[in-house]
């Protein structure tokens, strides 16, 4: 977490201060890791806190860095000493936990090192012995053995971290990091810090694509399937983005909010990013610690202009600066941008019920919901004599296209008005929150006593709870997550968006389209081949990697221009996709 957040610019020391002293998200302990440390640990923290105190940015990556190797060692000392295998083998997961923060720069800056630790860590994890069932038939700790694998780890650590002269890395404002190690400067691929979530939320948000829903194939639209496919690469993204596998539906889960989501030090809760901060590209960095929440992606055809705060009226301009600009990545083609439009304008909003086509409540609405939508219509004099409805227009998709500045977030200097945010649509809100742009509001009720508070509506208790009822009935939806079962499963989802996203070498094949073949094959051949290990049925995960072989061949072919041979692994491809569909879930 201290390298991660050493990275940004500006370093936010109080963060770093806090990395220490408070509990981790998700973390086991109950406590912060300086407190963990004075009762558990002999390790000295005070040299980290001097740098922290001192804001000694040098000084603090060879404090904390120092600090991960001593603590490797006092475990390492505590299984060599424990009287019994129970204890020396959690003693040495531990101290093997904790190197995983060395790992890959060791593995980076000297790759034979690297294997011989690993080895080490076997060898030491087998000769710790077992203690059997109920205390019985173990095997007793090889003690000999024990101590030459630690030696091997030691003996490394004491050579390149625990010596006076150390540099963890060279301070610059990029990453991935570059780690200064025995002598050599080597690029390190980069991580995420402890706490990091950045998988698919669960249960997953249903897809509705307006051309779905009219029975159109996504196979049939060339075009709409390759964005698709853009939407689903990292590809498209620069470092670290890239590499950590971010893509658009990272954040974007089926067009709506990935609300796990969630980096120390670059989202203050789940659901939220700062995306333009040092970490995914220092170029683009503000220099303002200001998260956003995610926003829904639902009809956003619908939604202009876009940003939170309204500053892009294209969705052109919008999508190639998050490409650019927030991550990093290189210039689009025309046609890559293109395709991610075609197929981000077919995102619809989720069917409801309980509202009609302009916007008006339906029958089946309960009768607190009515009063409430009377409430929403209602002018206020704390409102400039309008209505909720002015700004949220029902038969305009609940939105008005324009930013108003309504107090919600606290002025950078005196007079700025960079307090407008772009009106945002109601559809759909039931499964969004928090709600706010920075997420300060954690339910659709907390939003009415806002308002109610801070503009003076003089809303009683039950037209608060009216309005509430309104509110929900109108971000409802009839189903608003994908449903799976057992041979429903989510890989099988997969499985059939991916060789979807394949079928467009239909197109680009004939076309001698290199560029967007290769950027097609590396994204779904690695997507296939990673999605396999979450098949139920494992007898058919060997046909799936063996398909993204055959993928990955056609992107080995036209790199060496063989279109002949690419064509013929194309058609390989799609028999033995037919053949294993009914095995792929």
């Amino acid at each position: 977490m201290t390298l991660f957040l050493g990275s940004l610019e500006p370093l936010p020391w109080n963060d770093v201060a806090s990395a220490w002293s408070d509990t981790h998200r998700n973390s086991e302990f109950s406590e912060g890791a300086l407190a963990w440390l004075r009762d558990t640990s002999d390790v000295d923290t005070g040299p980290l806190l001097d740098t922290i105190e001192n804001k000694d940015r040098q000084a603090l990556f060879a404090a904390a860095t120092q600090l991960v190797a001593l603590r490797i060692e006092e475990e390492l000392d505590r299984a060599l000493d424990a009287e019994d295998p129970a204890t020396a083998q959690q003693a040495v997961r531990t101290a093997r936990e904790i190197y995983r923060a060395f790992a890959d720069g060791i593995a980076a800056a000297d790759p034979g090192a690297a294997r011989q630790i690993g080895l080490a860590w076997l060898e030491l994890n087998s000769a710790t012995g077992s203690a059997g069932v109920l205390g019985a038939g173990g095997t007793p700790a090889d003690r000999e053995a024990m101590a030459e694998a630690r030696t091997a780890i030691s003996d490394y650590l004491s050579a390149n971290y625990l010596v006076d002269e150390f540099a963890p890395r060279q301070i610059l404002n990029t990453l991935p990091e570059t780690v200064v190690l025995t002598g050599r400067s080597v690029e390190v691929p980069p991580s995420l810090p402890p706490g990091s979530d950045i998988f698919d939320q669960d249960p997953l948000p249903l897809l509705v694509l307006n051309f779905e829903e009219q029975g159109i194939d996504e196979s049939d639209l060339p075009l709409v399937a390759y964005g698709d496919m853009l939407f689903d690469s990292a590809q498209i993204f620069g470092s670290p983005a890239r590499d950590l596998g971010i893509a658009c539906s990272t954040c974007h889960n089926r067009s709506d909010i990935n609300q796990r989501f969630f980096i120390p030090g670059a989202s203050h809760q789940p659901g939220a990013i700062d995306v333009d901060g040092a970490f995914f590209n220092p170029v683009f960095n503000d220099r303002r610690d200001d998260p956003l929440d995610i926003p829904s992606l639902r009809g956003l055809r619908f939604t202009g202009p876009y940003g939170r705060d309204g500053r892009f009226a294209s969705l052109r301009d919008f999508t190639r600066n998050v490409i650019v600009n927030e991550f990093g990545g290189a210039e689009p083609t025309p046609f890559m941008l293109d395709a991610l439009l075609a197929y981000m304008l077919e995102f619809d909003f989720l069917p409801n019920t309980l509202l009609t086509a302009d916007g008006k409540l339906t029958g089946q609405a309960a009768e607190a919901a009515r009063r409430g939508e009377a409430i929403f219509d209602r002018p206020f004099a704390g409102l400039g004599d309008r209505s909720c409805a002015s700004c949220h227009v029902p038969d305009g998709n609940f939105l008005d296209r324009q930013a108003h500045d309504i107090g919600s977030a606290e002025p950078a200097y005196a007079g700025a008005r960079a307090g407008a945010f772009d009106t945002p649509t109601l559809l759909g809100t039931v499964y969004t929150a928090p709600y706010f742009h920075d997420g300060s509001l954690p339910t659709l009720a907390s939003v009415v006593d806002w308002f109610d508070e801070s503009k003076s509506l003089g809303l009683s208790e039950t037209e608060r709870a009216d309005l509430t009822a309104y509110l929900e009935a109108v971000g409802s939806a009839d189903e608003p997550y994908e449903t799976f079962d057992a041979e429903n499963t989510a890989f099988r989802l997969a499985f059939s968006e991916l060789t979807t996203f394949a079928s467009t070498l239909d197109t680009l094949l004939p076309r001698r389209d290199a560029e967007h073949i290769l950027l097609l094959t590396d994204t779904v051949a690695t997507d296939l081949s990673a999605d396999a290990s979450t098949m139920s049925n494992l007898t058919g995960r060997p046909e799936v990697y063996a398909l993204a072989e055959r993928l990955a061949k056609v992107g080995v072919a036209v790199r060496d221009e063989d279109w002949e041979a690419a064509e013929a692994h194309w058609s390989a491809f799609k028999d033995e996709a037919r053949l294993i569909e009914e095995r792929a879930f």
